[in-house]
Protein backbone atom coordinates (compact mmCIF):
# COMPACT_ATOMS: atom_id res chain seq x y z
CA UNK A 1 0.00 0.00 0.00
CA UNK A 2 3.25 2.49 0.80
CA UNK A 3 4.35 1.44 -2.38
CA UNK A 4 1.10 1.56 -4.05
CA UNK A 5 -2.08 3.94 -2.95
CA UNK A 6 -4.24 2.96 -5.91
CA UNK A 7 -3.81 -1.13 -5.74
CA UNK A 8 -6.88 -2.56 -4.28
CA UNK A 9 -5.85 -6.23 -3.87
CA UNK A 10 -3.40 -4.56 -1.08
CA UNK A 11 -6.64 -3.36 0.81
CA UNK A 12 -8.59 -6.20 0.32
CA UNK A 13 -6.14 -8.39 1.51
CA UNK A 14 -4.87 -6.14 4.50
CA UNK A 15 -8.76 -6.05 5.03
CA UNK A 16 -8.48 -9.59 5.35
CA UNK A 17 -5.75 -9.77 8.09
CA UNK A 18 -7.87 -7.87 10.39
CA UNK A 19 -10.80 -9.39 9.67
CA UNK A 20 -9.21 -12.76 11.37
CA UNK A 21 -7.64 -10.91 13.82
CA UNK A 22 -11.04 -9.95 14.80
CA UNK A 23 -12.95 -13.62 14.47
CA UNK A 24 -9.73 -15.51 16.21
CA UNK A 25 -10.02 -12.96 19.37
CA UNK A 26 -6.36 -12.41 18.41
CA UNK A 27 -7.34 -8.93 19.62
CA UNK A 28 -10.72 -8.34 20.49
CA UNK A 29 -10.57 -4.15 20.59
CA UNK A 30 -14.03 -3.10 18.35
CA UNK A 31 -11.59 -0.81 16.51
CA UNK A 32 -9.97 -4.20 14.70
CA UNK A 33 -13.23 -4.84 13.06
CA UNK A 34 -13.93 -1.35 11.99
CA UNK A 35 -10.25 -1.15 10.61
CA UNK A 36 -11.12 -4.09 8.48
CA UNK A 37 -14.39 -2.22 7.60
CA UNK A 38 -12.37 0.53 6.46
CA UNK A 39 -10.03 -0.84 4.37
CA UNK A 40 -12.77 -3.22 2.70
CA UNK A 41 -14.32 0.02 1.62
CA UNK A 42 -11.17 1.59 0.08
CA UNK A 43 -10.37 -1.80 -1.64
CA UNK A 44 -14.36 -1.44 -3.41
CA UNK A 45 -13.90 2.04 -4.17
CA UNK A 46 -10.48 1.79 -5.72
CA UNK A 47 -11.26 -1.72 -7.91
CA UNK A 48 -15.30 -2.48 -8.13
CA UNK A 49 -14.12 -4.95 -10.17
CA UNK A 50 -12.23 -7.02 -7.78
CA UNK A 51 -14.19 -9.69 -6.59
CA UNK A 52 -12.02 -10.46 -3.00
CA UNK A 53 -12.84 -6.61 -2.06
CA UNK A 54 -16.59 -7.30 -2.20
CA UNK A 55 -16.08 -10.71 -0.72
CA UNK A 56 -14.22 -9.18 2.53
CA UNK A 57 -16.66 -6.39 2.67
CA UNK A 58 -19.44 -9.10 3.20
CA UNK A 59 -17.71 -11.17 5.57
CA UNK A 60 -17.30 -7.92 7.51
CA UNK A 61 -20.46 -6.49 7.12
CA UNK A 62 -22.02 -10.28 8.55
CA UNK A 63 -19.48 -9.82 11.48
CA UNK A 64 -21.43 -6.42 12.14
CA UNK A 65 -24.69 -8.30 11.71
CA UNK A 66 -26.08 -6.28 8.87
CA UNK A 67 -26.66 -9.22 6.89
CA UNK A 68 -28.66 -8.05 3.98
CA UNK A 69 -25.59 -5.68 3.04
CA UNK A 70 -23.61 -8.72 3.71
CA UNK A 71 -25.43 -10.53 1.37
CA UNK A 72 -25.08 -8.16 -1.20
CA UNK A 73 -21.77 -7.62 -1.13
CA UNK A 74 -20.61 -11.63 -1.83
CA UNK A 75 -23.22 -11.85 -4.92
CA UNK A 76 -21.37 -9.13 -6.13
CA UNK A 77 -18.10 -10.64 -5.71
CA UNK A 78 -19.71 -14.35 -7.16
CA UNK A 79 -21.11 -12.51 -10.20
CA UNK A 80 -17.69 -10.75 -11.05
CA UNK A 81 -16.14 -14.24 -11.28
CA UNK A 82 -18.28 -17.22 -11.12
CA UNK A 83 -15.25 -19.59 -11.04
CA UNK A 84 -13.51 -17.71 -7.95
CA UNK A 85 -13.97 -20.49 -5.01
CA UNK A 86 -13.17 -18.59 -2.17
CA UNK A 87 -16.00 -16.35 -3.10
CA UNK A 88 -17.93 -19.09 -2.86
CA UNK A 89 -16.56 -20.16 0.55
CA UNK A 90 -16.75 -16.46 1.69
CA UNK A 91 -20.16 -16.38 1.24
CA UNK A 92 -21.34 -19.35 2.43
CA UNK A 93 -19.33 -18.46 5.87
CA UNK A 94 -21.61 -14.82 5.49
CA UNK A 95 -24.70 -17.02 5.42
CA UNK A 96 -24.11 -19.24 8.33
CA UNK A 97 -24.08 -15.87 10.17
CA UNK A 98 -27.60 -14.97 8.51
CA UNK A 99 -28.97 -18.03 9.82
CA UNK A 100 -29.10 -19.53 6.24
CA UNK A 101 -27.51 -22.67 6.84
CA UNK A 102 -29.03 -24.73 3.97
CA UNK A 103 -28.14 -22.12 1.55
CA UNK A 104 -24.64 -22.38 2.85
CA UNK A 105 -24.10 -25.87 2.75
CA UNK A 106 -25.07 -25.82 -1.36
CA UNK A 107 -22.28 -22.77 -1.65
CA UNK A 108 -19.70 -24.56 0.65
CA UNK A 109 -19.88 -27.57 -1.84
CA UNK A 110 -19.59 -25.45 -5.03
CA UNK A 111 -16.85 -23.43 -3.58
CA UNK A 112 -14.76 -27.29 -2.89
CA UNK A 113 -15.81 -28.40 -7.06
CA UNK A 114 -14.39 -25.48 -8.09
CA UNK A 115 -11.15 -25.87 -5.73
CA UNK A 116 -10.79 -29.43 -5.06
CA UNK A 117 -7.38 -28.44 -3.45
CA UNK A 118 -9.34 -26.08 -1.41
CA UNK A 119 -7.75 -24.64 2.55
CA UNK A 120 -8.92 -26.05 5.57
CA UNK A 121 -10.98 -22.98 6.32
CA UNK A 122 -13.55 -24.25 3.63
CA UNK A 123 -14.02 -27.33 6.14
CA UNK A 124 -14.84 -25.09 9.11
CA UNK A 125 -18.01 -23.23 6.66
CA UNK A 126 -19.10 -26.96 5.67
CA UNK A 127 -18.60 -28.44 9.48
CA UNK A 128 -20.66 -25.35 10.75
CA UNK A 129 -23.32 -25.37 7.76
CA UNK A 130 -23.34 -29.42 8.84
CA UNK A 131 -23.93 -28.47 12.15
CA UNK A 132 -27.12 -26.13 11.91
CA UNK A 133 -29.23 -27.98 9.24
CA UNK A 134 -28.88 -31.09 12.10
CA UNK A 135 -26.23 -33.39 9.93
CA UNK A 136 -24.14 -33.95 13.08
CA UNK A 137 -22.59 -37.16 11.88
CA UNK A 138 -21.17 -35.25 8.89
CA UNK A 139 -20.25 -32.45 11.09
CA UNK A 140 -18.32 -34.57 13.27
CA UNK A 141 -16.75 -35.98 9.66
CA UNK A 142 -16.06 -32.56 8.58
CA UNK A 143 -14.70 -31.28 11.96
CA UNK A 144 -12.54 -34.64 12.30
CA UNK A 145 -11.01 -33.91 8.69
CA UNK A 146 -10.16 -29.56 9.36
CA UNK A 147 -8.46 -30.57 12.79
CA UNK A 148 -6.54 -33.67 11.04
CA UNK A 149 -5.20 -30.77 8.59
CA UNK A 150 -4.69 -28.50 11.65
CA UNK A 151 -4.41 -29.33 14.49
CA UNK A 152 -4.32 -26.34 16.35
CA UNK A 153 -6.90 -24.49 14.52
CA UNK A 154 -9.41 -23.51 17.75
CA UNK A 155 -12.72 -23.48 14.95
CA UNK A 156 -12.03 -27.13 14.20
CA UNK A 157 -11.57 -28.38 17.38
CA UNK A 158 -14.40 -26.34 18.14
CA UNK A 159 -16.79 -27.61 15.63
CA UNK A 160 -15.13 -31.26 16.43
CA UNK A 161 -16.51 -30.65 19.91
CA UNK A 162 -19.80 -28.98 19.68
CA UNK A 163 -20.48 -31.56 16.89
CA UNK A 164 -19.89 -34.45 19.54
CA UNK A 165 -22.11 -32.92 21.78
CA UNK A 166 -25.09 -32.67 19.52
CA UNK A 167 -24.41 -36.12 18.05
CA UNK A 168 -24.90 -37.09 21.87
CA UNK A 169 -28.04 -35.02 22.68
CA UNK A 170 -29.93 -36.18 19.34
CA UNK A 171 -28.91 -40.05 20.01
CA UNK A 172 -27.15 -40.01 16.46
CA UNK A 173 -24.40 -41.63 18.34
CA UNK A 174 -23.86 -44.52 20.34
CA UNK A 175 -20.78 -44.58 21.20
CA UNK A 176 -19.83 -44.21 25.10
CA UNK A 177 -16.89 -42.32 24.12
CA UNK A 178 -18.27 -39.28 22.13
CA UNK A 179 -18.70 -37.07 25.21
CA UNK A 180 -15.15 -37.88 26.50
CA UNK A 181 -13.62 -37.38 22.85
CA UNK A 182 -16.06 -33.92 23.44
CA UNK A 183 -13.91 -32.79 26.51
CA UNK A 184 -10.80 -33.54 25.17
CA UNK A 185 -11.57 -31.24 22.12
CA UNK A 186 -12.60 -28.31 24.33
CA UNK A 187 -10.08 -29.05 26.68
CA UNK A 188 -7.12 -28.76 23.84
CA UNK A 189 -9.38 -25.28 22.83
CA UNK A 190 -8.54 -24.31 26.73
CA UNK A 191 -5.24 -25.45 26.29
CA UNK A 192 -4.37 -23.23 23.40
CA UNK A 193 -6.36 -19.75 24.30
CA UNK A 194 -7.46 -19.75 27.67
CA UNK A 195 -9.22 -16.10 26.74
CA UNK A 196 -12.10 -17.40 23.77
CA UNK A 197 -15.03 -17.25 25.54
CA UNK A 198 -16.89 -19.77 23.16
CA UNK A 199 -13.99 -22.53 23.80
CA UNK A 200 -15.52 -22.05 27.94
CA UNK A 201 -18.96 -21.94 27.24
CA UNK A 202 -18.35 -25.79 24.84
CA UNK A 203 -16.35 -26.85 27.49
CA UNK A 204 -19.07 -25.88 30.11
CA UNK A 205 -21.65 -27.95 27.79
CA UNK A 206 -19.69 -30.98 28.01
CA UNK A 207 -19.29 -31.10 31.51
CA UNK A 208 -23.17 -30.43 32.10
CA UNK A 209 -23.97 -33.62 29.75
CA UNK A 210 -21.33 -34.95 31.89
CA UNK A 211 -23.71 -34.04 34.37
CA UNK A 212 -20.62 -32.57 36.41
CA UNK A 213 -22.85 -29.01 36.98
CA UNK A 214 -20.51 -27.26 39.17
CA UNK A 215 -17.38 -27.06 36.63
CA UNK A 216 -20.40 -26.79 33.96
CA UNK A 217 -21.31 -23.20 35.63
CA UNK A 218 -17.88 -22.07 36.23
CA UNK A 219 -17.01 -22.34 33.05
CA UNK A 220 -20.59 -20.41 31.42
CA UNK A 221 -19.76 -17.81 34.05
CA UNK A 222 -16.16 -17.80 32.71
CA UNK A 223 -17.58 -17.41 29.01
CA UNK A 224 -20.00 -14.67 30.38
CA UNK A 225 -17.52 -12.68 32.22
CA UNK A 226 -14.60 -12.88 29.14
CA UNK A 227 -16.97 -11.72 26.77
CA UNK A 228 -20.51 -10.12 28.63
CA UNK A 229 -21.78 -8.66 24.97
CA UNK A 230 -22.57 -12.26 23.58
CA UNK A 231 -26.15 -13.12 24.04
CA UNK A 232 -25.09 -16.89 23.36
CA UNK A 233 -23.03 -17.06 26.32
CA UNK A 234 -25.85 -15.52 28.96
CA UNK A 235 -28.90 -17.75 27.06
CA UNK A 236 -26.22 -21.12 27.84
CA UNK A 237 -26.03 -19.92 31.29
CA UNK A 238 -29.70 -19.38 32.00
CA UNK A 239 -30.57 -22.78 29.87
CA UNK A 240 -27.49 -24.62 32.09
CA UNK A 241 -28.91 -22.71 35.79
CA UNK A 242 -32.85 -23.94 34.63
CA UNK A 243 -31.26 -27.26 34.65
CA UNK A 244 -29.60 -27.61 38.14
CA UNK A 245 -32.81 -26.13 39.58
CA UNK A 246 -32.16 -22.10 39.88
CA UNK A 247 -34.62 -21.08 37.36
CA UNK A 248 -35.08 -17.00 38.76
CA UNK A 249 -31.50 -16.79 38.11
CA UNK A 250 -31.94 -18.31 34.75
CA UNK A 251 -34.99 -15.93 33.26
CA UNK A 252 -32.44 -13.02 34.54
CA UNK A 253 -29.79 -14.72 32.38
CA UNK A 254 -32.34 -14.91 29.84
CA UNK A 255 -33.52 -11.33 30.29
CA UNK A 256 -29.83 -10.44 29.62
CA UNK A 257 -29.83 -12.98 26.38
CA UNK A 258 -32.35 -10.85 24.53
CA UNK A 259 -31.20 -7.51 25.11
CA UNK A 260 -28.26 -8.51 23.01
CA UNK A 261 -27.71 -10.62 19.73
CA UNK A 262 -25.51 -13.84 19.10
CA UNK A 263 -22.68 -13.75 16.32
CA UNK A 264 -25.31 -16.21 14.47
CA UNK A 265 -28.73 -15.07 13.52
CA UNK A 266 -31.32 -16.45 16.09
CA UNK A 267 -28.77 -18.71 17.44
CA UNK A 268 -29.34 -18.32 21.14
CA UNK A 269 -33.51 -18.93 20.99
CA UNK A 270 -33.19 -22.17 21.42
CA UNK A 271 -31.44 -21.95 24.40
CA UNK A 272 -33.32 -19.57 25.44
CA UNK A 273 -36.72 -21.36 25.01
CA UNK A 274 -35.43 -24.47 26.89
CA UNK A 275 -34.35 -22.06 29.88
CA UNK A 276 -38.47 -20.83 29.91
CA UNK A 277 -38.94 -24.47 29.50
CA UNK A 278 -37.03 -26.12 32.67
CA UNK A 279 -38.03 -22.61 34.70
CA UNK A 280 -41.64 -23.67 34.59
CA UNK A 281 -42.55 -20.77 31.74
CA UNK A 282 -43.66 -22.81 28.97
CA UNK A 283 -46.15 -19.99 27.66
CA UNK A 284 -42.32 -17.53 27.19
CA UNK A 285 -41.10 -20.35 25.58
CA UNK A 286 -43.46 -20.72 22.88
CA UNK A 287 -42.16 -17.72 20.48
CA UNK A 288 -38.63 -18.36 21.00
CA UNK A 289 -38.47 -21.73 19.55
CA UNK A 290 -40.92 -21.03 16.87
CA UNK A 291 -38.54 -18.55 15.71
CA UNK A 292 -35.25 -20.69 16.15
CA UNK A 293 -37.07 -23.13 14.07
CA UNK A 294 -38.15 -20.92 11.30
CA UNK A 295 -33.88 -20.71 10.44
CA UNK A 296 -32.64 -24.23 11.70
CA UNK A 297 -36.16 -26.32 11.14
CA UNK A 298 -33.92 -29.58 11.27
CA UNK A 299 -32.75 -29.16 14.73
CA UNK A 300 -34.15 -32.43 16.88
CA UNK A 301 -33.84 -30.55 20.11
CA UNK A 302 -35.73 -27.60 19.54
CA UNK A 303 -38.35 -29.53 18.21
CA UNK A 304 -38.13 -31.73 21.16
CA UNK A 305 -38.59 -28.69 23.38
CA UNK A 306 -40.92 -27.69 22.01
CA UNK A 307 -43.17 -30.92 22.06
CA UNK A 308 -43.28 -30.58 25.77
CA UNK A 309 -43.95 -26.94 26.16
CA UNK A 310 -47.20 -27.96 23.74
CA UNK A 311 -47.72 -30.72 25.72
CA UNK A 312 -47.81 -28.77 29.24
CA UNK A 313 -49.65 -26.18 27.93
CA UNK A 314 -52.15 -29.11 26.64
CA UNK A 315 -51.80 -27.87 23.56
CA UNK A 316 -51.74 -31.80 22.38
CA UNK A 317 -52.17 -31.38 18.55
CA UNK A 318 -49.16 -29.15 18.07
CA UNK A 319 -47.50 -31.32 20.85
CA UNK A 320 -48.16 -34.52 18.37
CA UNK A 321 -46.60 -32.32 15.66
CA UNK A 322 -43.76 -31.92 16.76
CA UNK A 323 -43.03 -35.16 18.34
CA UNK A 324 -43.79 -36.56 14.59
CA UNK A 325 -40.66 -33.75 13.66
CA UNK A 326 -38.95 -35.21 16.46
CA UNK A 327 -39.28 -39.07 14.64
CA UNK A 328 -38.65 -37.60 11.15
CA UNK A 329 -35.03 -36.45 12.59
CA UNK A 330 -34.34 -39.52 14.21
CA UNK A 331 -36.85 -42.57 13.96
CA UNK A 332 -34.68 -44.39 16.51
CA UNK A 333 -35.94 -41.74 18.66
CA UNK A 334 -36.12 -43.31 22.68
CA UNK A 335 -37.28 -41.51 25.93
CA UNK A 336 -35.66 -43.84 27.78
CA UNK A 337 -32.53 -43.31 26.22
CA UNK A 338 -33.21 -39.18 26.86
CA UNK A 339 -33.69 -39.81 29.98
CA UNK A 340 -30.16 -41.84 31.05
CA UNK A 341 -28.80 -38.11 28.45
CA UNK A 342 -30.94 -35.19 29.61
CA UNK A 343 -28.79 -33.57 31.78
CA UNK A 344 -31.60 -32.38 34.72
CA UNK A 345 -30.15 -32.45 38.11
CA UNK A 346 -33.69 -32.81 39.69
CA UNK A 347 -35.44 -35.86 39.51
CA UNK A 348 -38.88 -34.11 39.65
CA UNK A 349 -37.91 -31.73 36.94
CA UNK A 350 -36.99 -34.47 34.59
CA UNK A 351 -39.74 -36.69 35.25
CA UNK A 352 -41.81 -33.56 34.42
CA UNK A 353 -40.33 -33.31 31.24
CA UNK A 354 -40.29 -36.86 30.12
CA UNK A 355 -44.39 -36.57 31.27
CA UNK A 356 -44.98 -34.25 28.68
CA UNK A 357 -43.08 -35.92 26.08
CA UNK A 358 -45.00 -39.13 26.45
CA UNK A 359 -48.05 -37.31 26.50
CA UNK A 360 -46.82 -36.06 23.23
CA UNK A 361 -46.78 -39.19 21.96
CA UNK A 362 -43.25 -40.24 22.15
CA UNK A 363 -41.67 -43.33 23.74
Amino acid sequence: MALDPQYAEAYAWLSWAYYFEWVFFWNTDPQTLERAFELAQQAVALDDSLPRAHAVLGNVYAQKQQYDQAIAEGERAIALDPNHADSYAIQAGTLILAGRPADALRLAEQAMRLNPHYPPFYLHILGAAYHFTGRSTEAVATAKEFVSRSPSHLYGLLGLAISYVEQWASQQSTDAQTLAQALAAAQRIIALNDSFSVGHLVLGTVYLFQKQYAPALAEMERAVALDPNDALGYAVLAETLSRVGRPEEAVRMVEQALRRKPRVADQHLYIVGSAYHLAGRPEEAIAPLKQYLTRYPNILGAHLTLAAVYSELGRAAEARAEAVEVLRLNPQFSLEVHRQREPIKDPALLERHLTALRKAGLK
